[in-house]
């Protein structure tokens, strides 16, 4: 969740990152008086997100300046189209530019790409969900995007749920505890509200896991076929949880299994920055 207290944080991080001693440049070059507006431009379509994040980009380097934001986060836009509205101190919007623009470009990637994931199985039940591949510090931003793209958001950190992956299962085989076994034991010590997640990449293992309580099993890496076989061995029993593979081209695919979820690394690990830009008048 992006609260009030995580958006201040990282945006002021950011901005003292780019300027720890001011903005050299602007100090030297624009008149402490100049005054600007500038506004938010699409070069390419999309769907925004980040809306709260570029205006704290300006407000945090100086609170007199204002932006008029004329998109919300989610809404779909075209090349050309301005989406925001800056005006003040000629030197603040110059020294916040970068950080606002980093943003903003950054989360309308991933809510562009996280659409259009949305839109290739939108004819079925399945939810489109994010994974914890994100950028280290900026979580709580990059789940935000997803969300504006129409995707859920998984498991916010590793404190939230139970995920028995690959390498969980191997140490508890090694350890001579079988995995039913070791489910129910786990099961018994947690709230009641704990969901249990638990990671398998052959048929074989559904059902020692279904037999452990498993609230989600999640198939990594399976065949169509094998997704559709995984999916009737549940029957029901379980949330079933699609993961590996998966691009815009086999998306669609995988959701007529009859999964569940899909979730999808490349919404935030490999999403590429919209190209938006900051164009500016000197008044």
């Amino acid at each position: 969740m992006l609260t009030a207290a995580t958006l201040t944080r990282v945006v002021a991080a950011a901005l003292e990152e780019d300027a720890p001693w001011g903005d050299l440049t602007s100090e030297a070059l624009i008149p402490a008086d100049a005054t600007a507006t500038a506004d938010l431009v699409a070069r390419e379509p999309g769907v925004f997100s980040g809306g709260t994040v570029f205006t704290a980009a300006f407000a945090l380097t100086d609170p007199d300046v204002t932006v008029d934001l004329h998109v919300g986060d989610g809404d779909a836009f075209e090349t050309g189209d301005v989406l925001a509205s800056v005006s003040g101190s000629a030197r603040s919007i110059l020294t916040a530019e970068r950080v606002a623009l980093n943003f903003t470009q950054r989360m309308s990637g991933i809510a562009t790409v996280t659409a259009a994931y949305v839109r290739a199985v939108a004819q079925t039940p399945v939810r489109i969900a994010d994974t914890r591949k994100t950028t280290p510090g900026l979580r709580a931003f990059e789940r935000h995007a997803v969300a504006c793209g129409g995707g859920s958001n998984h498991r916010y950190s590793l404190s939230d749920a139970v995920m028995a992956k690959d390498n969980h299962l191997a140490v508890l085989t090694r350890s001579g505890v079988d995995t039913a076994t070791a489910l129910r034991a786990a099961i018994a010590r947690l709230p009641h509200t704990a969901h249990v997640v638990v990671e398998v990449d052959r048929l074989d293992q559904i059902p020692a896991v279904l037999e452990g309580g498993a609230h989600t099993v999640l198939l990594d890496n399976f065949t169509f076929d094998d997704l559709r076989a995984g999916v009737a061995m549940i029957d029901g029993r379980a949330t079933v949880e699609a993961s590996g593979g998966v691009n815009l081209d086999t998306v669609a695919a995988i959701a007529a299994t009859g999964v569940d979820v899909i979730s999808v690394g490349a919404l935030t690990h490999s999403a590429r920055a919209l190209d938006l830009g900051l164009d500016l008048r000197i008044g």
